[in-house]
């Protein structure tokens, strides 16, 4: 089985289906198409469709388990020939979220501006601004907001509760209008759900209805329960506007809040990760990889962002304190002051000073950990990055390709020049802890699990193919064969084998030697030459610590971020991941879009959209935006800018929001309903699936059964 159908969210059940799908989801027969089945005059075959029974037949038994006869069959095939008429649902891309917790959370719940343009339309000739700014405030946060208005509007509050919950409904049926009763009910709480289905369900505009649809309001708000009721509301609304999203990797890394947005996906419906090559390094770490480890503390220090090493998980950090404190001093870490990118983010001088030495010390581990590993993987072609060996030390200058650079750091305590890849006992010893403090943690382990579980390499949704950053490729354009542990794969293939064998670190069924090539990979993954989450010729890390002089720093992109705005080549990718369709697109996270410096996200005439608009507040400056959201609705492709993220009681007392700007990428031929996506194609292969049974059923092949 291929990494993608293992893992892609496409091979499981539709949410707007009703809970009987279970039985038969999966069960798509090709022993005999069902085109074969109708003659040219629109009639059915018998003699075939017998055929088909008779080979499908076990499947065909087990189906009618769940429909045991020609009622239930029948009603089955009804409700999702229905389903299939509906709007599609709309879709939601982001990338490079990079610890950004706040602004990822908020985007969630108000759909990234798309709450906001429903309440307009709803209200926008009855309400001022102002009033659709709060009302929206209060959608994304009735906590917050309740707690706000109760000491503001204390005589009044009945009736701000009557007009509120009104308004409330109204949204909420928008929002509930294209998904089947079914699924809404799904989204309901429980101990809210019959209540807010009937005011969904009953027009309270109906004279006959108009008494009833009141009563329930004023028992609700008689009852004490109109906050709670709000609350409930608010949360469907927001849980309904967002039917499917998809991340285009890198949760990890910068920002401090990782594992909040990875705690805030645990508990969210629909989601699909591709995973980036920031997600993998911490992937790797979790897997017990020390040269993953040492990356994930480095850039941890690097931005000053300790909360999810320390907060999040558990990591244990004055090992790594102590260790550097002893060992270095001020002076010689003055290249490795944190960036601090976040204003709340405050240090005192002598823990900037503490961090700087941690960050030396755990770069220097790092550097020595990648030569080893480096040097035990010479099919890599690596060894241009193991560079501690080129160092003379008593100069202080390096030899890179034959050229000379001063080095601006000399004080190297813990290296050997004549084994400067050896790590001394107390780095030995340091390692050790610190692999032991990922390895067991069991909340890095949980989110890795959830990584695993809702993510691939790629994705292949509605015409749309998903993957963070690069397709190998050679000059011409063709595909780039890569050596995956002594074989050699390209394209789609690539892509599957890596995620198997990432996989495979974690079963036990898989030999030992599989599994230590594995854990070696995430590294390679992270920062190789032909890995398709980075493809650079290098990371210059060493460099950029240890010379100034910026021609040493350069990074040379592969073929794949020269050639993606050619449409041939777009479409020779599309075609080997078989997306097929006349609007199919990609689209990758990875690279910044410089949208300050004129850069469009748009590429190749419409065929490709990279979306990484700069979540992290340290490419604000070089984005000129504060990120991106693509927006998939039945009839266009929307793209969304987003303003940075101030805080939640500014958006809570204000009313502000972070759309920027929205501009239509691509209008649809026409609106897309179920039928044309991927949930259709399974929808209509569990009619056909029934209609079979139905056959069978009335022609005596299977015996329909009493429901129990």
């Amino acid at each position: 089985m291929s990494d993608f159908t293992a893992s892609s969210p496409e091979s499981t059940i539709p949410e707007d289906t009703s809970a009987t799908e279970i039985s038969s989801s999966d069960i798509t027969s090709q022993a005999i198409p069902m085109a074969e089945i109708i003659h040219h005059n629109g009639r059915k075959d018998n003699s075939a469709m017998a055929r088909k029974v008779e080979a499908d037949r076990r499947i065909l038994e087990l189906l009618s388990q769940t429909f045991p006869d020609i009622s239930a069959a029948s009603t089955e095939v009804i409700n999702l020939e229905a389903i299939l008429n509906l709007p599609k649902g709309t879709e939601h891309f982001v990338a490079d979220l990079h610890g950004e917790h706040e602004a990822f959370r908020h985007i969630l719940k108000n759909a990234s501006g798309n709450i906001k343009r429903k309440v307009t339309d709803l209200f926008g000739n009855t309400m001022l601004d102002s009033e659709i700014r709060q009302l929206c405030a209060l959608i994304y946060y009735p906590e917050e907001k309740l707690q706000s208005l109760r000491s503001s509007r204390r005589d009044d509050l009945d009736d701000f509760y009557t007009v509120t919950l009104h308004k409330l409904i109204n949204v909420c049926r928008t929002v509930s209008s294209k998904y089947t009763r079914s699924k809404v009910r799904k989204a309901l709480p429980r101990e809210y759900a019959y209540i807010i289905e009937e005011l969904l369900h009953e027009a309270g505009g109906e004279y006959d209805k108009q008494a009833y649809f009141n009563r329930i309001i004023e028992t609700i708000i008689s009852t004490g329960q109109a906050e709670s009721f709000i609350i409930s509301l608010c949360n469907v609304i927001q849980r309904l506007s967002i039917d499917q999203l998809h991340i285009l990797g890198d949760v990890y890394d910068r920002g401090p809040g990782a594992h909040i947005i990875m705690d805030t996906l645990a508990n969210y419906r629909d989601w699909d990760i591709q995973w980036g090559n920031h997600d993998i390094l911490w992937m790797g770490a979790a897997a017990g990889n020390d040269a993953c480890i040492a990356n994930v503390l480095r850039v941890s220090l690097r931005y000053g962002n300790l909360t999810t090493l320390e907060d999040g998980y558990g990591i244990n950090l004055l090992p790594l304190a102590t260790f550097a404190m002893e060992t270095y001093d001020d002076k010689g870490c003055k290249g490795f002051q944190t960036r601090i990118t976040d204003e709340n983010n405050v240090h005192s001088d002598k823990t900037l000073r503490l961090l700087a030495k941690m960050h030396k010390a755990i770069a220097i581990i790092q550097f020595k950990l990648e030569g080893a590993l480096i040097e035990s993987h010479p099919e890599w072609g690596m060894d241009n990055r193991r560079m501690l060996h080129l160092i003379d030390y008593d100069k202080g200058t390096i030899n890179i390709g034959g050229k000379i650079y001063q080095l601006n750091d000399t004080d190297f305590p813990t290296i050997d020049p004549a084994s400067p890849y050896t790590l001394t006992a107390e780095e030995q010893h340091l390692i050790h802890k610190l692999h032991h403090s990922f390895t067991v943690s069991t909340g890095l382990k949980r989110h890795i699990d959830s990584l695993f579980s809702h993510g691939c390499m790629y994705g292949i949704y509605n015409g749309n193919l998903l993957f963070h950053a690069s397709m190998p490729l050679n000059e011409d354009g063709s595909l780039r064969e890569v050596e995956v542990y002594g074989k050699k794969y390209k394209g789609r293939r690539l892509f599957s084998e890596i995620g198997m064998l990432l996989r495979s670190v974690y079963n036990d069924d898989t030999p030992r030697s599989t599994r230590d090539y594995a854990r070696d990979y995430y590294w390679y993954l992270w920062c190789g030459p032909d890995s398709p989450l980075y493809d650079k010729d290098r990371m210059t890390t060493f460099e950029r610590y240890f010379i100034d002089d910026r021609e040493a720093w350069k990074e040379e992109k592969g073929w794949y971020y020269k050639l993606r705005d050619r449409e041939d080549v777009c479409d020779m990718i599309l075609n080997e991941f078989g997306v097929e369709g006349s609007d199919r697109h990609i689209i990758n996270g990875h690279v910044p879009v410089r949208t300050g410096k004129g850069e469009s996200p748009i590429r190749a005439n419409g065929k490709l959209m990279v979306i990484d608009g700069g979540f992290a507040k340290a490419y604000h400056k070089t984005t000129g935006i504060a990120g991106y959201t693509l927006i998939y609705h039945s009839s266009n492709f929307e793209l969304v800018e987003h303003e940075p993220f101030t805080s939640v009681e500014e958006a809570v007392s204000n009313g502000t929001d972070i759309v920027r700007s929205t501009k239509m990428v691509e209008q649809t031929t026409r609106r897309k309903c179920v039928r044309d996506t991927d949930k259709g194609r399974v929808l209509e292969a569990q009619i056909n699936e029934l209609s079979e049974l139905l056959y069978a059923f009335r022609h005596g092949m299977i015996k329909e059964t009493q429901r129990r």
